[in-house]
């Protein structure tokens, strides 16, 4: 064990982990898609934490958000300046407590961290996909995990947990396999876009294919459309907030000034604050990657998943005890909207839990420290776990 983990902040980092790959759906076996495109070959990047038990009964599957990725906790080196995305969740007595759980998390279908997405090289062509890339949903995204979860012999899953985007996979998973799960944990997300999360999600799309380096997604081996990717996640970045977060933490706050500078320079605090969230994000992320997982996110709606009409009859083959979770200042995904989903649920006689968090923090609240949620999730988990052993 190195130093630093010797000396880790929390003391309870899983440590080190590798992201591993899968590939299948190799022709003539493509994956057929919802739009009815095909595509093959898949790689699919994915890491585990924990340890599994002999009857694989302690199987805890993660799913991320946006812009998230495989690497949901621990650290690849002993010299990483950060661990995974999700690390105050997983871990050795944390909320998901991998002394307990075998954890999986998967890059999803369409993303730029080591799974199949329009980065990819194109088999036919020998080129990246770019736009050539099949537009894929969160449907799509799930089937890709589920081939996964075959590939390592996992028929059950204890729980499907994940927030925002996340989340929606986890709904996915429960109505399209309910005999797999055994719960689902869905945090700040909801079972369909309203206008307003639809028109930032197109108000980001239209910046990065605005960008005079787009090239119609063919940008590959050249400039890329940095300028329009930065700005579509300034605008992101601020659903993810509240009011009361961005007035605590910035106000009207000079930056670096003691008064107005009467140009277009970065004056407020809030203002840099967001330029350099947007020139972070073009380090590591791909613009055509944004594009499709923002229109999957979109795409995604349960009363018209495979011909339901209503959301109640979505969640009528659903057998998953399911907890539901909400933040009081999240405006991208209100509180109304877990109600909503939750009812539709009770309406089925499911066993559900709901639980609205008090938080200012917006959107991000479920990625954010928070020990309210961290003890909600151990608990539920730790419920279903005896609960599902007992009834062995």
């Amino acid at each position: 064990m190195s130093e630093y983990f010797e000396h880790d902040r929390d003391g309870n980092s899983v440590g080190l982990v590798e992201k591993k790959f899968h590939t299948f759906a190799a022709a003539p076996d493509e994956l057929l898609l919802e739009s009815g495109a095909r595509l093959g070959p898949i790689t699919v990047a994915y890491e585990t934490m924990g340890a599994l038990n002999a009857d694989k009964s302690n199987v805890v599957l993660v799913t991320h958000a946006l812009s998230g990725d495989s690497h949901v906790a621990g650290y690849y080196t002993g010299n990483d300046p950060k661990p995974g995305w999700w690390d105050i969740m997983v871990g050795p007595g944390k909320g998901i407590d991998t002394d307990r759980y075998f954890v999986i998390c998967s890059n999803v279908l369409g993303g730029c961290m080591g799974t199949t997405g329009p980065a990819s090289l194109n088999p036919a062509t020998g080129r990246p996909y770019g736009l050539d890339f099949p537009v894929v949903t969160i449907g799509d995204m799930v089937k890709v995990q589920k081939s996964l979860l075959d590939h390592l012999g996992i028929k059950k899953l204890l729980a499907v947990i994940g927030g925002s985007i996340g989340g929606m996979q986890v709904i996915e998973w429960a109505i399209n396999y309910p005999d797999m799960v055994a719960s689902a944990i869905m945090l700040a997300t909801t079972t369909r876009h309203s206008a307003l999360a639809i028109a930032f999600n197109e108000i980001g799309r239209q910046a990065i294919m605005s960008d005079p380096n787009f090239s119609k997604g063919d940008y590959y081996g050249g400039p890329k459309p940095d300028l329009g990717l930065a700005l579509a996640r300034m605008v992101g970045h601020v659903t993810y907030l509240s009011d009361d977060a961005m007035r605590s933490k910035f106000g009207r706050r000079l930056q670096d000034r003691e008064s107005l500078s009467f140009d277009f320079d970065a004056n407020f605090q809030v203002e840099s604050y967001l330029r350099y969230q947007g020139s972070k994000f073009v380090q590591r992320f791909d613009a055509n990657t944004f594009l499709y997982v923002t229109k999957a996110a979109d795409y995604f709606d349960v009363r018209h998943h495979h011909g339901h009409g209503s959301q109640v009859e979505a969640f009528a083959g659903v057998k998953a005890k399911a907890l539901v979770i909400s933040f009081t200042s999240d405006w991208l995904y209100p509180t109304y909207q877990s109600r909503n989903m939750v009812k539709a649920m009770k309406k089925n006689g499911l066993d559900v839990s709901f639980c609205e968090i008090e938080a200012k923090c917006g959107h991000d609240a479920f990625l954010l420290p928070n020990e309210r949620l961290s003890t909600l999730v151990n608990r539920f988990l730790k419920r279903v776990y005896e609960e599902e052993n007992d009834a062995l």
